[in-house]
Parts: C-alpha cells; sequence; structure tokens
C-alpha cells in the first residue's frame, strides 16, 4: 500500500512529499526544498526511484542534488525548465540571498511532457503540463491524488511576478486542466495546507 508523507522544508516552508511503499522499501520524491534534513532521516532505509519536480524555483529544489548523490536516483523536470536547475538567477536563488546560498544542480537525467505517464512503486502517475506561476510547471496525478507544486493553493493560487510567469496562463492551467478533474481528488499544493478540486472550483476566489 503506497503511503503519502508529507514535509515542510526551508525557510519558506515549501511541502516536499513522499511516496512510498513500506513493503518493498521504495519511493519517490516530489519536490525536495531547502533544509532537507527531516526528509533524508525518513528515507534512510528506502531505496529512492526517482525525484519529481513541479517546478524549478530555489525553495523546490534545495535538497536536489543531496539526495540524488544519497540515493544515486535520476531527477525529472520540464524542459522549459531544464537549465534554470544550473543557473541560480533562473532558480531564484540569487534573488533572495538571505535565504541561503546560491543553488546548482546537476542537469536532469530526464524531461517531463504533456499526456506522458511515469510508473514508479507499481503505480502510475499522470503528468500534466500546468504553465502560469513558471513556464515549466507541471502536476502529477496519480489516482485521486494531485501533486500540483504552486499552480493551486487552497483558496489561493500561485504567484505570477516572477520571471516566466503569466496570470492569464496560470488561470488556463488551473480551469483547463486541474478543475476538469473530479471533485474528490485531493490537492497537494507546494505550500499550505491539503484541499480539493471540488472544494477549490467552488470557493476559490481567485479563478
Amino acid at each position: 500500500m503506497i503511503t503519502i508523507q508529507s514535509f515542510e522544508l526551508g525557510p519558506i516552508g515549501t511541502n516536499a512529499y513522499l511516496l512510498s511503499d513500506p513493503e518493498t522499501k521504495k519511493g519517490i520524491i516530489i519536490d525536495p526544498g531547502m533544509q532537507p534534513r527531516s526528509l533524508i532521516r525518513k528515507i534512510a532505509d528506502l531505496d529512492i526511484e526517482a525525484i519529481l519536480l513541479t517546478h524549478t524555483h530555489f525553495d523546490h529544489i534545495g535538497g536536489v542534488e543531496e539526495i540524488r548523490k544519497l540515493k544515486k536516483c535520476p531527477v525529472y523536470v520540464h524542459d522549459l525548465e531544464s537549465d534554470w536547475l544550473m543557473n541560480p538567477k533562473k532558480n531564484g536563488s540569487a534573488r533572495w540571498p538571505e535565504l541561503g546560498e546560491p543553488i546548482v544542480c546537476e542537469p536532469a537525467e530526464y524531461a517531463l511532457d504533456e499526456g506522458q505517464t511515469l510508473k514508479f512503486l507499481g503505480i502510475e502517475l499522470n503528468v500534466f503540463h500546468t504553465p502560469g506561476h513558471s513556464p515549466g510547471s507541471v502536476s502529477f496525478l496519480w489516482d485521486k491524488h494531485l501533486f500540483c507544486g504552486d499552480v493551486l493553493f487552497k483558496l489561493s493560487v500561485g504567484r505570477t511576478d516572477l520571471p516566466g510567469g503569466d496570470h492569464n496562463t496560470l488561470l488556463d492551467s488551473i480551469q483547463e486542466k486541474l478543475f476538469l478533474l473530479d471533485d474528490d481528488v485531493v490537492v497537494y499544493p507546494g505550500h499550505g495546507a491539503k484541499t480539493t478540486i471540488g472544494f477549490e472550483r467552488d470557493n476559490n476566489p481567485y479563478v
């Protein structure tokens, strides 16, 4: 049985998610952020099959290199942000030096794109390209669980004032892709509390 655990990491409380199978001791990580010690302790005895990135803003990638080297696992990211991993100006870590050192990662091993199906842990994750917060933002859907990074939050949406952001594109991503999902799909955002598609469709004041 696959379990989902969340970890609030780094100076701005970024949610990292660990999907794992206690029987096989395998797992995947979505968005390993800054200061990932609590996450690293939890995966000590796990075989991590992949690191999946919803996007490459610094607060979502701060733990990538440490975990990739520790667990020898590949990284998946959308091509539109592949070079952001290596560029502190693009990933934003050079923009706010008070929050930490510039973040420079090695290139990702694999690219993500709209319509892709990823198979890990005996399950399938469907990939949606959901730009607007950033050009290469993606969301991952497994069954009734949606991991959407900083696209959609409980009663809010992602900011669009950073380089590559676009408010109308963000709203299109939410309305034309995420809001087409079932009401009972649980939303696991990049910051803050969980919510559901139905609740946000009915109550989110920004959409």
